[in-house]
C-alpha cells in the first residue's frame, strides 16, 4: 500500500500553515513586556493595580488562556506569573493532535505553529511481530448542499492533520501572543502560596509571589495580589499546588526516555507497495528503509512495539526525530552502572530489528552509546477532580494528567481555555464578582470537558496498558488490537478519531475496547494467538475468560475514576 506523495504540498495544510509568518514573532525573545519580581518597580506595580485574574503558570495551557481572556476582556487586568520566560525545554509535549488544532483555531491562534519548523502528522505508523499497519487520521466532513464548495474540498487534503514541533518553540509562539496584549501583566517570578480566604479552607482569594530563585535575603520579600474574579492555576505536570485540590497520592506507571536523531530532510512519505486503504496490515518482508530519514513513516507518527514499552517516533522538525521508548514499571533502571542504557538499547533493538529496519536501527544504537545524558520523565495518570474551592481553578495538567503515549494533554488543556473562555465572555464577570456566578461557570465548564477528556485520558492508560504487556492475557489484548486495527474501517478509523480527540464518544470507546477483548477471546479459544498459544480446549476457555476479565479490569477503573464527582 502507498500513501500519496506529499511533495506538491509537502504535507502542508491550508487551515493550519506550518510555514510562513506569525503575527505575533516580534515577541517570541522579546523580554520587554517580561517584568522581573526581583525589580522595585515592579512589585510596586503589583501592589497598586487591580487585576481581575490571575494565570499562575505559562506554559501552553496559560499562555492561551491569558491571551484568550485578555483577547476577550480589554478592560480587564491580566496578570500571568512564571518562574522562567526562556524557552523550555521538554521531551514530551511535542506533537499536537488534530482536535488540538482545533481548539488553537477556536482561540484566534491559527498561526501559532509558523515560524518554529514544525511539520503536520497525518497519522501512526504501527508495527508488530514482523508486520506493520497504518492508521489516518479521520477525513474532514464535505458539505452536501454547494457541489461546488465540496468540489474545492475535495481537491484539497481531505483528512484531518496534527502537528509535531519543538515544545519549546510552541510555548514561546503562545507567550509572543500573550506579552502582544496591551492588558497582560508578565511577571518573571515564583508563586509561593495560594491565599485562603479569612475563615475559609475552602475558598482562595489570591496568590503570593517571591522572586524566582530564592535565597536567604530574599525569601521573605514577597506580595499578594488578589484578582476580583479567579485564580487560575496552570502550573503544568508538576503543579505544586495541586495537592490543595487533591492530595491523592500518584503511582508512576512508566518512565519515557528520550533522545533525538537527526537526519536529512523528507519529501515524501512511502510505505506500503499497493492499496491506499487504511488499516490493511502487510508483512515486514523487505526492509523498511528511506535513504533521508530512517523513520518507517515520515510525517506520522511511529510506534513500534515489539520493545519493553512501546517506542514512539515523530518528527519535531524535517530534520530532527524524537525517540521516546517507554519503560513499564514505577522504577527506573540506573544510569550511573550503565544500566539504564543496557535495558534502553535490548528495548530498541527489539523494537527495530536490524532485518526491518536496518537504517533506523544503526542510528538508534549509535545514538544510545553517543548521548551524554538519557532524559527520562515519569508517566503518570491523575484524574480530574471536582473543583469545590471558591476562587481558583486548576486547569491543563495542574488538573488531570494522562499518559503521554497518545499525545492528548495540550488537546485537553487547551479545550479546557475553550470552554471556560467561552462562559466568562458569557457571563461578563467582573468588579465585585458574585462567587455564585463564578460556581455556575465552573459547575457548567466541568461538565462540558467531562466527556472529551474521558476518552482522551482513559484511552492512553488503557492503550499504555495494553502496549506494555506485562502479562500473557494483556499481550494477548496487544495482539488482538493491533489485529483490531488494520481491520479497515470503523475499526479502524473510530480509534483513530479517538486517538486525534475528533471523536469524543465515551460509550463508543468502550464498545471497540470490549471488541478488542472480544477478538481476542476469539484468538485464543480458537488457537489463533501466537502471543498466548498452548494448553487444550478446557484450559484456552479458561485463559479466554481471564483475558475478559483482565480487559475489563483496565479500562472500568479508570472509566470510573473520570466519572465519580
Amino acid at each position: 500500500m502507498t500513501v500519496p506523495d506529499t511533495t506538491s504540498y509537502l504535507d502542508e495544510n491550508s487551515d493550519w500553515p506550518t510555514h510562513g509568518t506569525y503575527e505575533y514573532s516580534s515577541y517570541y525573545s522579546s523580554r520587554e513586556q517580561v517584568h522581573v519580581y526581583e525589580e522595585a518597580a515592579t512589585r510596586l506595580r503589583l501592589e497598586e493595580t487591580s487585576f481581575d485574574y490571575v494565570v499562575v503558570g505559562a506554559g501552553p495551557i496559560g499562555a492561551a488562556l491569558a491571551y484568550r481572556l485578555a483577547a476577550d476582556n480589554p478592560s480587564k487586568q491580566v496578570l500571568v506569573v512564571e518562574k522562567s520566560w526562556s524557552e523550555p525545554d521538554r521531551i514530551v509535549g511535542e506533537l499536537m493532535q488534530p482536535s488540538g488544532c482545533q481548539a488553537l483555531g477556536e482561540l484566534g491562534l491559527t498561526n501559532v505553529f509558523s515560524d518554529i519548523g514544525a511539520v503536520p502528522v497525518h497519522g501512526y505508523y504501527l508495527s508488530y511481530k514482523g508486520k506493520h499497519t497504518y492508521i489516518p487520521y479521520m477525513d474532514r466532513p464535505l458539505p452536501a448542499s454547494n457541489k461546488e464548495q465540496q468540489k474545492k474540498r475535495q481537491q484539497q487534503q481531505k483528512r484531518y492533520r496534527g502537528v509535531s514541533f519543538h515544545h519549546g518553540r510552541l510555548v514561546m509562539n503562545l507567550r509572543a501572543a500573550c506579552k502582544a496584549q496591551g492588558n497582560v501583566y508578565c511577571v518573571e517570578g515564583s508563586v509561593t502560596e495560594l491565599l485562603s480566604a479569612k475563615g475559609r479552607v475552602d475558598a482562595i482569594d489570591g496568590i503570593r509571589i517571591g522572586p524566582s530563585r530564592s535565597t536567604p535575603e530574599t525569601e521573605s520579600r514577597t506580595t499578594a495580589v488578589h484578582p476580583s474574579v479567579l485564580t487560575l492555576v496552570c502550573d503544568g505536570i508538576t503543579s505544586r499546588f495541586r495537592k490543595v485540590l487533591n492530595d491523592t497520592p500518584v503511582e508512576l506507571l512508566s518512565h519515557f526516555c528520550g533522545f533525538v536523531l537527526e537526519h536529512d530532510a523528507v519529501d515524501s512519505s512511502e510505505f506500503f507497495g499497493s492499496s491506499t486503504a487504511a488499516g490493511s496490515m502487510a508483512a515486514c518482508s523487505s526492509p523498511v528503509e528511506a535513504e533521508k530519514n530512517p523513520l518507517p513513516m515520515p510525517h506520522n507518527g511511529n510506534v513500534l512495539l515489539d520493545g519493553a514499552g512501546p517506542v514512539l517516533l515523530y518528527q519535531m522538525s524535517e530534520r530532527e526525530t524524537r525517540v521516546l521508548a517507554d519503560i513499564p514499571g514505577a522504577s527506573l533502571p540506573s544510569e550511573a552502572g550503565g544500566h539504564l542504557r543496557a535495558v534502553l538499547r535490548a528495548s530498541l533493538a527489539a523494537a527495530a530489528p536490524k532485518h526491518m529496519y536496518p537504517a533506523l536501527h544503526k542510528r538508534l544504537m549509535a545514538q544510545v552509546e553517543a548521548a551524554q545524558r538519557i532524559r527520562c520523565i515519569g508517566s503518570k495518570f491523575i484524574p480530574a477532580t471536582a473543583n469545590r474551592i471558591d476562587g481558583a481553578l486548576w486547569i491543563g495538567d495542574a488538573l488531570n494528567v494522562r499518559h503521554p503515549l497518545t499525545g492528548g494533554g495540550m488537546t485537553i488543556g487547551l479545550w479546557d481555555v475553550v470552554h471556560l473562555t467561552r462562559l466568562l465572555k458569557r457571563q461578563s464577570l467582573g468588579g465585585s464578582t458574585d462567587q455564585r456566578a463564578v460556581r455556575r461557570v465552573v459547575a457548567e465548564w466541568q461538565w462540558r470537558r467531562r466527556g472529551h477528556a474521558l476518552v482522551v485520558n482513559v484511552l492512553s492508560v488503557a492503550l499504555h496498558a495494553l502496549f506494555a504487556a506485562e502479562t500473557k492475557e494483556l499481550d494477548l489484548l496487544r495482539e488482538a488490537c493491533f489485529a483490531y486495527l488494520a481491520r479497515g474501517g470503523a475499526c479502524t478509523m473510530h480509534p483513530s478519531g479517538f486517538l486525534s480527540g475528533l471523536l469524543a464518544s465515551p460509550l463508543l470507546l468502550v464498545y471497540h475496547f470490549f471488541s478488542v477483548a472480544a477478538l481476542a477471546v476469539w484468538m485464543r479459544v480458537c488457537g489463533a494467538s501466537s502471543a498466548y498459544a498452548g494448553g487444550n480446549i478446557l484450559f484456552r476457555i479458561y485463559s479466554a475468560v481471564c483475558t475478559l476479565y483482565v480487559a475489563a479490569s483496565v479500562i472500568l477503573p479508570l472509566i470510573w475514576q473520570e466519572l465519580r464527582p
